[in-house]
């Protein structure tokens, strides 16, 4: 894979949560949120993206967006769960993309409000038709997604580099 092919990032919000007596991390999803992973995973597929990698918090609503969105796919990319996505700043999201290995051309990753709409803000240095006004319009609701495009390494992406491609959210 050369680094002068353009990537995608997928920047994937959990689906709806329910509020049982847990801790916050051990949230599951609300009925309504098992419904809408599964509508965001055939989405995703219809997308045509092979991801190669799949960064998802180790939340229980995120796994379980996960494994109901990825029961969708043509092909399950490599998974891994990692803790630091789970309450993340933006920037803490993009320093842990900057760790993915090059080899990976396209990376979806499964986290939680606000992290995930802002590290799609702040990527976002131009958006290709209304993908942008939409994703202003509609804030980033439960079982959302934004797929970016950037073109280097992953050590180069930063603020303002990658393009919105599309914005999806399941009342769309």
């Amino acid at each position: 894979m050369s680094v002068a092919e353009p990537r995608r990032i997928v920047l994937f919000r959990h689906a709806k949560a329910d509020w049982p007596p847990v801790t916050d991390h051990e949230r599951p999803l609300a009925e309504r949120g098992r419904t809408e992973a599964a509508v965001a995973g055939r989405k995703l597929a219809d997308s045509a993206i092979a991801f190669d990698l799949a960064l998802c918090s180790t939340a229980s609503r995120t796994r379980e967006t996960w494994k109901l969105a990825v029961h969708e796919f043509p092909q399950r990319p490599k998974t891994v769960y990692e803790e630091r996505i789970y309450e993340a700043s933006p920037g803490e999201l993009i320093a842990l993309l900057n760790e993915t290995p090059d080899d990976a051309q396209n990376v979806l990753l499964v986290g939680h409000n606000p992290g995930i709409q802002a590290a799609a803000e702040i990527l976002a240095g131009s958006a290709e038709g209304d993908a942008g006004e939409r994703m202003s319009r509609r804030g980033y609701p439960a079982a959302a997604f934004a797929v970016l495009s950037f073109t280097g390494s992953w050590k180069s992406l930063e603020p303002g580099v990658a393009t919105l491609l599309d914005f999806w959210a399941p009342s769309e």
